[in-house]
């Protein structure tokens, strides 16, 4: 039902810890890591963890390595994964996949431990890199996927949501973190590297569009519920009022 898609760029000495919540897990039909043009063995420790691995020539960005595992996916649901997380258990897939499978929403987004204090105040990460969607969300566009920037998916398939009319339903991850870039980077490396990240997203949103989404998805913001402790069987799409 659920093809779990890994973008992953030098990283090896954290994907392991990261496919052992995937691979083998009972809600997954298949664990992809997109390899971006690694230089350090990513590809050969997420075959040792035992995933699939789509191997890309050249680094070409998030954007493109995710438009390349899904593209190769062809499961109903899609899970995208950060390759860097720390603390990621089974017990956090599960989380972030039943509200999907069980119908009551749409889309899931995880809310982790050390998101920026304003999105916890918010109750919503809007860029986070760990969702679960319905494939048809984006099949229709997957030719608009290869021109994005680099770092512009997450708000593209945001922009996508509010244009359905959805409400994603957020997931708290308190126990799970994913590594600031000047730590894995150095300060000055990392730091550049947000910028370039914050450009792309501007270059895919506007700023306007971009507050439209946090405002959007914010529980906080427009009252939506938040990581509702039971599930239903309703197979209805969960829409914004």
């Amino acid at each position: 039902m659920i093809t779990a898609i890994v973008p992953a760029w030098n990283e090896s000495a954290r994907i392991g810890a990261v496919l052992s919540a995937l691979v083998g897990h009972p809600m997954l039909s298949r664990v992809l890591v997109v390899d971006d043009g690694s230089t350090d063995g990513t590809a050969r420790a997420a075959r040792l963890a035992g995933a699939e691995v789509l191997a890309l020539p050249v680094n070409g960005g998030k954007t493109a390595a995710l438009a390349a595992g899904i593209a190769a996916s062809r499961t109903p649901f899609l899970m995208l994964i950060d390759a860097d997380l720390l603390g990621l258990g089974p017990e956090h897939i599960a989380r972030l996949a039943l509200p999907v499978l069980t119908g009551r929403s749409a889309v899931t987004l995880s809310l982790r431990g050390n998101a920026p204090r304003p999105w916890h105040w918010l109750g919503v990460d809007y860029i986070s890199g760990e969702r679960v969607l319905p494939r048809s969300l984006i099949e229709p566009v997957l030719d608009r996927l290869p021109g994005l920037p680099r770092f512009g998916f997450e708000v593209f398939l945001n922009a996508l949501i509010l244009d359905a009319g959805l409400q994603p339903e957020i997931i708290a991850w308190p126990g799970v973190a994913s590594p600031p870039k000047v730590r894995k980077q150095g300060i000055w490396p990392g730091l550049r590297a947000d910028a370039r990240m914050l450009r792309d997203m501007m270059r895919t949103v506007p700023p306007l569009g971009l507050m439209r989404q946090i405002a959007a998805f914010s529980p906080r913001l427009n009252g939506a519920a938040r990581d509702a402790p039971t599930y239903g069987a309703s197979t209805a799409l969960h829409h914004r009022p």
